[in-house]
């Protein structure tokens, strides 16, 4: 039976250019994303690559809408992953970025830290006995954050939130090894990826122009070989070798009280 391969942020960057390299593998993908004309046309886009590259019968990508600014929306997400997939063998956890000023989501939570960390935790903590492999997007970013549960409301500036996101991420992914033994768990570095990534106009300028940046698709083909090969369980990847994290991603401790904070956070379990 074919692989079922979830990607959060599917709509664009390294989430699209991955979903085209699973299509043409054959993969039955879930395209997750939040903004309903870009999931279209990377519905499109998925479409255009299966014709031409992946064997009959075509499978037409699930397209599911869901803000991550909300954990309800999260919740109905994976209700229908649910439903629908007996197995889930890769959920690629890519959805996330910056926002430009300090916002509380409906739910409490600084939204960078919940679009980033506390929703995608919650995503996989509730189907996780059904995920063969998690493959989580981090970022060499994490270095300079070290987060801990007042960071899930606080206020800090949009490098300060995203940088602590992004060590979440590690973090998770780590812990997520050693507490969940049917899945196999790695986080990587994309590279500095050529994309709308930021917040104010020099940094968005930065992102789409500077002209040493990664591609979507080199990143994209990242997070597949990450998903198609052997790996080490819980490691931190830049490129196709694991990397130590800096010392507060690689702290187990940091790890399980993270850990139990996120479950307060979402309910998870309850």
């Amino acid at each position: 039976m074919d692989r079922i391969v979830v990607i959060t942020g599917a709509s664009s960057g390294i989430g699209l250019a991955a979903a085209e390299l699973f299509a043409r593998q054959g993969d039955q993908l879930v395209l997750v994303g939040r903004n309903p004309a870009k999931l279209a046309e990377a519905a499109k886009r998925v479409h255009a690559a299966v014709r031409i590259y992946a064997p009959d019968p075509y499978k037409e990508p699930d397209v599911q809408r869901a803000d991550f600014e909300d954990l309800d929306q999260v919740r109905e997400l994976a209700a229908h992953l649910d439903r629908t997939y007996p197995r889930i063998d890769v959920l690629a956890s890519n959805a996330g970025g910056m926002v430009a000023e300090h916002r509380i989501t409906r739910d409490g939570f600084e939204a960078t830290m919940q679009s980033n960390h506390l929703a995608p935790f919650l995503l996989a903590g509730l189907l996780h006995e059904r995920i063969g492999r998690l493959v989580v997007t981090a970022s060499r970013a994490h270095m300079r954050g070290k987060p801990g549960p007042h960071d899930f409301a606080g206020k800090n500036t949009s490098w300060q939130a995203y940088s602590k996101a992004k060590a979440a991420n590690v973090l998770f992914a780590a812990e997520a090894a050693r507490r969940w033994p049917g899945i196999t768990s790695v986080s990587f570095h994309p590279g500095v990826v050529r994309s709308d990534f930021g917040a104010g106009k020099l940094t968005r300028f930065f992102y789409r122009f500077a002209p040493f940046l990664t591609t979507p698709e080199t990143a994209g083909e990242l997070l597949v070989w990450l998903a198609d090969n052997p790996v080490v369980n819980g490691a931190y990847y830049v490129g196709h070798q694991p990397r130590q994290p800096s010392r507060h991603a690689a702290d187990p401790q940091r790890a399980h009280e993270l850990w139990q904070a996120s479950v307060e956070a979402t309910g998870l379990g309850k």
